[in-house]
């Protein structure tokens, strides 16, 4: 019995128990006191433990191996699909172990995590990657309902070579002073390119228009600035001259 549980991957307790319920006829002993176990026998005991292991309860595994071909075939299709929903579940439960060991805790789709892994290609550093997380994360929090559109908004922007190349520089703000005449240019830079590309426009208006109070969306447009500081100023001048330009910001004034 011992050599049987070997060959099948499993214990002799477990032989025993399917001899018990009457799974794996149990073989007479020869001579010697042993059970002699055929090649029957353990193609059995495989086929009995393989059904076990992919989820078949044990009082359905005897009629299911002593049905008819076709019965049997669509059985194991069932089996199939089960396993199938088992191993997209476990997938699922193994990539959010994955993304909170990584510190996202949020938990954010795979859109947004795409998205992120795909920045350093473009040039981003991990600071701005980190601070794209953040954002995403309030947006998801704040704003779930134009989430989505906001992924969109961005995913679509991230292929025009000019907004990525402004949205670096806009990371290089936080080691100018306020009153840098680099603040100034770079707003005029944004704010242009944000009225000659209406659909990226609504990278900056899209979520405030889905929000009941504009507090939420500067929440998450200017996260982390702190005031005065040139970061401050450059999202005030873009926000001035896109209302001046007729565009629609809530609120009198940006901080």
């Amino acid at each position: 019995m011992g050599q049987a549980a070997a060959f099948a991957g499993i214990t002799i307790k477990t032989v025993r128990h399917y001899h018990k319920l009457g799974l794996v006829d149990e073989p007479a002993r020869d001579g010697s006191g042993y059970r002699r176990y055929g090649s029957d026998d353990l193609s059995r005991l495989v086929q009995v433990r393989t059904l076990a292991a992919a989820g078949v309860p044990l009082a359905e595994i005897g009629p299911l191996l002593d049905s008819d071909a076709a019965s049997f075939a669509t059985s194991l299709a069932d089996v199939e699909r089960h396993l199938t929903e088992r191993i997209d579940e476990l997938t699922a439960r193994r990539d959010m172990l994955r993304r909170l060991a990584s510190g996202d805790r949020a938990l954010l789709p795979d859109r947004a995590v795409v998205l992120l892994e795909g920045m350093p290609s473009l040039g981003f550093t991990p600071d701005d990657v980190t601070i794209a997380r953040e954002s995403f994360v309030l947006a998801k929090a704040l704003v779930p309902e134009g989430f989505d559109d906001y992924l969109t908004d961005i995913e679509h922007a991230l292929r025009d070579p000019r907004f990525v190349a402004l949205t670096k520089r806009t990371t290089e703000v936080a080691g100018w002073a306020p009153d840098d005449p680099r603040v100034a240019e770079l707003a005029a830079d944004l704010a242009a390119h944000y009225l000659a590309n209406p659909a990226q426009l609504k990278i900056v208006t899209g979520l405030q228009a889905r929000t009941e109070a504009a507090t939420k969306y500067r929440l998450i447009a200017h996260h982390g600035e702190q005031r005065e500081s040139a970061a401050a100023r450059l999202a005030a001048l873009v926000e001035t001259k896109l209302r001046s330009a007729g565009v629609h910001i809530s609120g009198p004034d940006a901080h």
